[in-house]
């Protein structure tokens, strides 16, 4: 279903106007609480905000863990998945979540990829058909008091491959 509406909005919307309105406007992500303020044209950078507010604050007054790292959960896997596109699979494999302070205040987060990451992701998937990417980034206050550091392992494969190593696993 996603994948056909999302078709039809980039008729009339960018792809950085669709993914930040995508995912603001999606059940899923507003209950996490937190809003993507800011995508590049070319969907390299990703900013998010996660507000401390009633919804998300825990007994003692800080953002409560789950909800940071809700907040952070999805954007490098979907920001790859449409840079790289229809012929690549990208699936979360594993997160890691190391908390530093409590985040008594707004939280933010920027998802970073570049040109050159993206160029050795395609060589190795190209030679092996499949690898697995670290990530990493970290969650901080507008002064840059960092609350936790996140890493993330995404498994990216051609589809072609994907499908083969499905088919081998029956």
């Amino acid at each position: 279903m996603y994948q056909k509406v999302t078709a039809i909005l980039l008729r009339f919307m960018s792809k950085a106007t669709l993914f930040k309105w995508g995912f603001n406007l999606s059940p899923m992500y507003r209950s996490t609480t937190a809003k993507i303020i800011r995508v590049t044209d070319n969907l390299l950078e990703v900013a998010i905000k996660i507000p401390l507010n009633y919804k998300n604050k825990n007994f003692v007054g800080s953002i409560f863990g789950g909800s940071l790292f809700s907040a952070t959960d999805p954007i490098f896997m979907i920001q790859l998945m449409w840079i790289l596109g229809k012929d690549y699979v990208v699936w979360d494999k594993s997160a890691t979540i190391r908390y530093k302070k409590p985040a008594y205040e707004n939280g933010y987060c920027t998802f970073k990829l570049n040109d050159e990451l993206l160029n050795d992701i395609k060589k190795e998937v190209a030679l092996k058909g499949e690898m697995n990417l670290e990530l990493k980034t970290n969650i901080h206050s507008s002064k840059g008091v960092v609350f936790c550091e996140i890493d993330k392992t995404l498994y990216i494969a051609t589809k072609k491959h994907y499908k083969q190593k499905m088919a081998d696993r029956k």
